[in-house]
């Protein structure tokens, strides 16, 4: 079993001469420019990490790996890998043709000749790849409203791998990899699958799992795209080299997954398991709710604990892995030591600290006890991670015309501009059209825009410490949230609902604006002709009927003070 892990496995690279030759002839083709998400699918298609996979799916693998987890040929493989793009690309294209596949600097990774063209139909797939059409799944809002509505498929051609700046001595294909493991002789290895940073109760899980397994520890973690709000890689990256000392030495290595994950759950385990089989593993530690993506719209979990570790055993023989039961380790006061939770002493105390409360002592500055985390990775966690109140932020304020956005906005900048300390800077949406949107009308898609320019604006005066106070209209709950999610990499998002009714903002009417939308002057206006979403999970609901401004920004400075951002 060994001998057949270890030899090499087919890429779809061609070789160097040919490479050379391809390049010139892919210039003059049609090109597609990769979306992060495709680059991460390309090359683990190229280097044969999704091997048995030629290229993206054609409609008829497509349509059965949706129905039943497999390819038409019967061959398991749980995740559709599809090219999605534009309407108006897929004008362009027929089947038949070749296409150059480029990456976002414009250099030619591949070329895809199109076998397949069809518009797919992406309920059905929410619904049967990641278990409900629930836009609260990251992956399902993915589908809806970032990928294209078109799917192409057909065998690819890599010319070249994508370019990686960062940790390059740390990312091995999965044929390097079985080289690696052929030159050490290891014949047994246990992958190990993480988007988080390793804690001690990790680093113990791990090497038991190891230890029971007889076998060679891979630290796999995945530094694609993992779940929004997720640690940064570089963060995490250099956690990990901090816990590598920890471990045994020449029992375990590290290398890391260029994958982009989808949070599906126990389709998601089977899937990890056939990349880590592809890798030249023999067992995969499947964890508690592994690759879950936390609740749904109604506020339970996507998936059951045990649902991924049920369907990768059911299939473990076919993956050509073995599954390792993930242990959750706790801490015994006592003993001082970790122990699985089923094996805890009876009247022994249980020390415990979730992902939640750790991050609640990041936010606050509070200690971190050394049982629960190494020394050197809570300090580079900290350096990512500062107590909130040292932290940038934004404050986004949605609401009718004439709700009272801007003027409740200019009152918090003044109130925060008087504490100091950080800078502030209000995108209101008037300046910005002035000096970021000039160009732009006010259709539903140009308002669109907008509202994204002036999220991408926040995040980035989020990241680099600031505060952002934003007070556009943003009518539209998918924009909000994508909005959300630009910010909430780098710090605190806290939605405000001016929630002034629409009789009210009629009434005000300061700029004249709800008189020319009701004689049909203006066209697509939010609360007559178009549609007002109003937000059902924002941080803050203020009203501005019969209030004083200055009463509106002190509740929202009170919002900031109970979430740590401002110093009470």
């Amino acid at each position: 079993m060994a001998a057949q892990f270890h030899a090499p496995i087919p890429e779809l690279y061609v070789s160097y001469d040919s490479a050379q030759k391809l390049k010139l002839e892919a210039a003059e083709l049609v090109s597609w420019d990769l979306t992060p998400r495709q680059i991460c699918d390309l090359e683990l298609l190229m280097n044969g990490g999704f091997n048995p996979l030629k290229g993206f799916l054609g409609q008829e693998d497509y349509d059965s790996v949706v129905e039943t987890m497999r390819l038409a040929d019967g061959t398991l493989w749980p995740m559709p890998i599809t090219l999605d793009i534009s309407e108006d690309f897929a004008a362009k294209v027929e089947t038949g043709q070749d296409i150059a596949l480029r990456d976002q600097e414009g250099v030619i990774l591949a070329i895809l000749s199109i076998s397949d063209k069809w518009v797919p139909n992406k309920a059905r797939e929410a619904e049967k790849v990641f278990g409900a059409d629930d836009l609260a799944h990251p992956a399902v809002n993915y589908l809806h409203n970032v990928a294209g509505p078109v799917y192409l498929g057909g065998v690819i051609t890599g010319i070249q791998q994508p370019v990686h700046y960062d940790f390059r001595a740390r990312r091995d294909t999965p044929n390097e990899m079985r080289a690696y493991f052929r030159k050490l002789g290891w014949k047994r290895i246990v992958a190990f699958q993480t988007r988080n940073p390793l804690h001690r109760a990790h680093q113990e899980l791990t090497f038991r799992a190891a230890k029971e397994a007889q076998a060679n520890l891979l630290i796999h973690p995945v530094v694609g795209m993992t779940k929004p709000g997720d640690v940064d890689h570089f963060t995490r990256v250099r956690c990990y080299e901090a816990v590598l000392d920890k471990y045994p030495a020449a029992t375990t290595t590290m290398s890391l997954l260029n994958l982009a994950m989808r949070m599906a759950g126990p389709r998601e385990a089977v899937w990890h398991g056939l990349i880590r089989a592809n890798h030249g593993c023999t067992h995969f530690i499947v964890g508690r709710d592994h690759a879950g993506p936390g609740k749904n719209s109604n506020g339970k979990d996507f998936y059951g604990p045990y649902d991924a570790q049920d369907l990768f055993k059911e299939h473990q023989d076919e993956i050509g892995l073995e599954m390792v039961d993930f242990k959750h380790m706790v801490y015994v006061q006592e003993k001082a030591q970790y122990y699985p939770a089923n094996e805890v002493p009876e009247g022994d105390t249980v020390l415990d600290i979730s992902g939640t409360e750790l991050r609640r002592r990041l936010r606050e500055g509070l200690e971190i006890p050394e049982w629960f985390s190494f020394p050197e990775v809570v300090k580079e966690l900290r350096r990512t991670s500062p107590p909130r109140s040292k932290q940038g932020f934004t404050v986004f304020f949605t609401g009718l015309s004439g709700s009272g956005k801007s003027t409740i906005a200019n009152a918090l900048m003044v109130k925060l501009m008087e504490m100091g300390g950080r800078p502030v800077t209000l995108l209101d949406g008037d300046v910005v059209r002035k000096h970021l949107s000039s160009e732009l009308g006010f259709s539903k898609e140009h308002r669109d825009i907008n509202i994204r320019r002036i999220g991408y604006v926040a995040s980035e005066i989020t990241k680099n410490g600031g505060i952002a106070i934003c007070a556009p209209i943003a009518p539209y709950t998918a924009t909000r949230r994508s909005v959300r999610e630009m910010v909430e990499s780098f710090g605190a998002f806290v939605e405000v609902h001016v929630a002034t009714s629409l009789d009210e903002c009629e009434r005000r009417d300061r700029k004249g604006l709800y008189k020319l939308a009701r004689e049909g002057k203006i066209k697509e206006f939010t609360g007559i002709s178009d549609p007002y979403e109003a937000p059902t999970v924002a941080e803050l609901v203020v009203d501005t009927e019969g209030t004083e401004v200055d009463y509106c920004a002190q509740q929202v400075l009170l919002k900031l003070e109970s979430m740590g951002l401002i110093a009470a």
